[in-house]
């Protein structure tokens, strides 16, 4: 198959395509298109700190450091994965537009995987792909649609951190048929970043199954998704305090080192 990833450009997506692309090369064709940030609006300036460690920190100056090296860790740069692509990773930040449409239509997708892309697909975008466009949405559906599920889930003290891998149907946000939802303990002593990229192996080994049923010709099983939907955007001020007043920590400066050495050779 031929299959375009929409992703976008921060640490967690990067991880993300480490899971997938070495092990969907092989037997794939694959793309990468990223957005560079999400939504339009700007962030609370008390993110600033998230934003410097999953944005500006790996792509502005890690990123560049190790691609200059030309030796390889165990996960790879944005850079690094173009080796298992058939063109280099692109920027793709208005899909919907005739020039963006006109580049997503070029990669000729057989299926489409969204994983925290920043923008909102709208129908011409959705058709595209023949098989469609899956989405791995780091939170449970449908009680924590939008972005950040993973801060709701620590501020309502969640025992557990979801995935959810799901079709995009529609223009709607996270509201699509439900494919899986995947599971992990949530450990109160770990930061958001820590407990966002936790969410992604077992995300990603998911998607992988629900990809090779797909290549085998078979149907992707639908569950049923309990509770109220809420959708949530980026959190105010007082929420931001509440989450900080409760000792929860954005990053590990330990674990993002830990985490960052995993790319070094």
């Amino acid at each position: 198959m031929r299959i375009t990833f929409l992703t976008n450009r921060d640490l967690a997506s990067n991880f993300a395509l480490n899971l997938l692309v070495p092990a969907l090369s092989e037997n794939h064709e694959l793309q990468v298109f990223c957005s560079d940030a999400v939504g339009r609006k700007p962030v609370e300036p008390t993110l600033a700190e998230l934003n410097f460690y999953e944005h500006t920190l790996p792509n502005e100056l890690l990123f560049p450091l190790i691609d200059a090296q030309g030796s390889k860790g165990e996960l790879l740069t944005f850079k690094g994965l173009s080796d298992y692509l058939s063109s280099p990773v692109t920027s793709l930040n208005e899909p919907n537009e005739t020039r963006g449409l006109a580049t997503l239509a070029a990669s000729e997708p057989d299926l489409a995987v969204s994983i925290r892309y920043g923008c909102i697909l709208d129908v011409p975008a959705i058709s595209l792909p023949l098989k469609g466009v899956l989405n791995l949405h780091s939170g449970r559906l449908p009680a924590y649609r939008g972005v950040m599920a993973t801060f709701r889930a620590m501020l309502a003290n969640d025992e557990e951190l979801c995935s959810t891998l799901h079709w995009i149907d529609d223009a709607g946000i996270d509201t699509g048929r439900t494919i899986s939802v995947q599971a992990t303990t949530r450990h109160p002593s770990q930061c958001y970043l820590a407990n966002t990229l936790g969410l992604y192996p077992s995300g990603c080994e998911a998607l992988l199954r629900a990809i090779e049923t797909m290549t085998k010709g078979g149907s992707l099983p639908l569950v049923h998704s309990d509770g109220p939907s809420r959708y949530y955007s980026f959190p105010d001020t007082p929420t931001i305090d509440t989450f900080e007043a409760a000792s929860f920590k954005w990053v590990d400066p330990m674990f993002f080192t830990e985490f960052i050495g995993r790319y070094l050779a």
